[in-house]
């Protein structure tokens, strides 16, 4: 289990919690039409309809298929009027971290922010938000609900997530890992779109093509490069004060890590829903292509082997 410095001070700033009930098609951007799914909750095709749904915005048209856009160019939706439920009030040290998994939640954002800060310079500016929720919630991107797994939302910079996806979806419907480095390996992996947002690798995602080195699939591989870049350097982020955040990161959490992206691979879920796999439709990449990506990021702890996009077809394969 990863241990958190207990003379560590947390940043709550950015990490809030806006209960349940937000709404099903509310918000600035489009309802999600979100394809396919478990048991009618769907953990694939999310974030190419976003980076599709903001490509759009840009280009003033609608690439994913919901109509015209006339919006233009789509300004950072603030959240200052979401109410917050206070869940997070009590998060002041590492050592509430240890004890709180909602504290470990708000260390992990911490530790991330704190490394792609360092590693981008001003290039950098954090997520504007990571929001939890439960049922429902209004974002920048429409409305959503917890059938859509964790999601990183491009027009307001928010990284959204119900919790329950864990245990309802990940461990019973996928038979994915349970506890541990599981939560954190998903939040850096979608802190990881952020960073993909900001050095304009989403802009490379321009059509809504599928398949196993596809664009979509090339840019879920990179996010999971991030979090393997972040796990790389882990504990060596600190708080505000100079203060170590992580103080271990063991071979136990990677492999928590490594099941985790692999229960979550398009091969697996195919097999496990469908009972057959199609390539083809592939929007996020095998379990082995998420599994090698993250390695990649782990091992070399180097920023430009994660350019996804310039790898070949046989390097996007793991091969």
């Amino acid at each position: 289990m990863v241990r958190f410095n207990p003379k560590a001070r947390l940043d709550r700033s950015r990490v809030r919690d806006v209960g349940g009930g937000g709404g099903g098609g509310g918000g600035r951007g489009m309802r999600l039409p979100i394809p396919g799914g478990i048991g009618g909750k769907s953990v694939g095709g999310l974030v190419l309809v976003l980076v599709l749904y903001v490509v759009g915005q840009w280009l003033g048209v609608d690439l994913t298929g919901g109509g015209t856009s006339t919006n233009g160019a789509y300004s950072p939706a603030r959240l200052s009027d979401a109410q917050d439920t206070g869940r997070y009030d009590d998060c002041e040290t590492g050592e509430d971290a240890n004890d709180n998994q909602d504290c470990a939640r708000v260390a992990v954002e911490n530790s991330l922010t704190d490394y792609w800060d360092d590693e981008l310079g001003s290039k950098f500016h954090p997520e504007e938000a990571l929001v939890t929720f439960r049922g429902s919630v209004d974002t920048g991107c429409g409305g959503a609900t917890s059938d859509v797994g964790p999601f990183y939302c491009p027009p307001d910079e928010t990284i959204y997530l119900d919790t329950s996806f864990f245990d309802e979806v990940l461990e019973r419907q996928l038979g994915g890992p349970d506890g541990g480095f599981v939560e954190d390996y998903v939040i850096a992996h979608e802190y990881g779109h952020h960073i993909s947002n900001l050095l304009g690798f989403m802009g490379k995602v321009r059509t809504q093509e599928t398949g196993p080195t596809s664009p979509g699939v090339r840019l879920e591989l990179q996010a999971d490069c991030y979090a393997g870049l972040w796990a790389n350097h882990a504990t060596q982020t600190e708080d505000a004060d100079g203060n170590v955040l992580l103080l271990d990161l063991s071979q136990k959490d990677i492999d928590l890590a490594l099941e985790a992206a692999a229960s979550v691979g398009d091969d697996y879920i195919q097999r496990k829903t469908q009972g057959q796999v199609d390539a083809e439709t592939w929007t996020h990449g095998s379990s082995d292509q998420r599994r090698h990506w993250f390695m990649v990021g782990y091992e070399t702890g180097d920023l430009d082997a994660c350019d996804t996009f310039s790898a070949s077809e046989d390097e996007v394969l793991g091969e």
